[in-house]
């Protein structure tokens, strides 16, 4: 029973001090500030969860289809995707240097993500990225799922076609 007791009260003590460190703002929330590993491995997790929870829905189309890939380079380009993640032949706007965490390089996770986690992400953005939600922003599911085939390509596509694929 005291052995009960003992955990029982450094629970309470334990999460006494996470609402010290968090709200008497102690936690910096400042984009140059690193965050403590396990603040970053929990984000992580969390983030990863929620994604593969929430991403349920199937292309409706073939994401082998070139046309498919070519429609979803040219969004790629303008919706303004390449500002923070670059692209073939491009490099991301130096603004997006001051994001944090940095947006990543696609062409290294895209291999990592199912195209319904690819649509969810782009369809919806994420809290505290500055990954945008595409979906309010106009961007048809169509559109989107264009995006996520051009997008399972990426690794393979060359500059050249890049540029040809995203001319308007």
């Amino acid at each position: 029973m005291r052995i009960l007791a003992l955990i029982g009260i450094l629970a309470i003590l334990a999460a006494a001090a996470g609402a010290v460190f968090f709200f008497g703002g102690f936690y910096s929330v400042a984009g140059t500030a690193a965050e403590p590993d396990a603040v970053a491995a929990a984000l992580i997790r969390i983030r990863q969860a929620s994604i593969d929870r929430h991403a349920v829905e199937t292309p409706p189309l073939s994401l082998e289809d070139p046309a498919m890939v070519k429609a979803g380079a040219r969004a790629f380009a303008t919706r303004g995707c390449v500002a923070c993640h670059g692209g073939p032949g491009v490099k991301w706007e130096k603004f997006s240097e001051g994001l944090h965490p940095d947006p990543p390089d696609l062409k290294k996770v895209v291999g990592q993500l199912q195209p319904r986690e690819l649509f969810w992400v782009i369809k919806n953005g994420i809290n505290m990225t500055g990954m945008p939600s595409f979906g309010p922003l106009g961007a048809s599911d169509r559109e989107i799922w264009t995006i996520v085939a051009f997008l399972k390509k990426l690794p393979t596509v060359s500059d050249e076609d890049f540029k040809a694929w995203s001319a308007p």
